[in-house]
């Protein structure tokens, strides 16, 4: 099979198994497997939805989205979902995208600001398991954070080169 379509094709699956894998290697061994799962979701999640989606909430180009999305106009912070959309775009980019954001954006305050977005939408939410597990997101924010940055430092100084197919060299 050709390689190069297959590595370009990549679903939510494989893209959530990339994250969990990714995310086990800089975790502690006995770390949550439902709050692992989640980060790992929120990854693939956002790994596979534009800045400029139509049918999806598009992803926050930056804080400063998330600020004007959810902090300055708060007419879209109603339920759990939205709440925990908010808080999910907050720990992606004060996480992952940490590096890029630090150098116009308090880290901090966008980590408090996404701990009460997931604390908020657990107490919305209907779904006792649900909520118990956005909870654990929220009190565990600041962990969950650093070891999105700390992925996202890894992933950027791994040496990837994508091989073209013997046909091609």
């Amino acid at each position: 099979m050709d390689p190069l379509p297959e590595l370009l094709a990549v679903d939510h699956q494989q893209a959530l198994a990339f994250f969990v894998l990714r995310l086990q290697d800089v975790a502690e061994p006995d770390v949550d497997r439902d709050e692992l799962l989640y980060n790992a979701s929120v990854l693939a999640h956002y790994a596979q939805i534009s800045t400029q989606a139509d049918v999806d909430m598009p992803a926050p180009a930056d804080l400063s989205a998330v600020f004007d999305r959810f902090v300055a106009d708060t007419t879209l912070l109603h339920g759990s979902v939205m709440l925990e959309t908010a808080g999910a775009q907050c720990l992606l980019l004060a996480g992952f995208f940490e590096d890029q954001m630090r150098r116009r954006h308090n880290i901090h305050w966008y980590a408090e600001l996404g701990t009460g977005f997931f604390s908020r939408a657990a107490v919305h939410e209907r779904s006792p398991r649900k909520a118990r597990l956005l909870y654990a997101i929220a009190t565990r924010f600041e962990f969950w954070r650093r070891h999105q940055a700390r992925l996202s430092r890894e992933l950027r100084d791994e040496p990837l080169l994508l091989t073209p197919p013997s046909s091609l060299q």
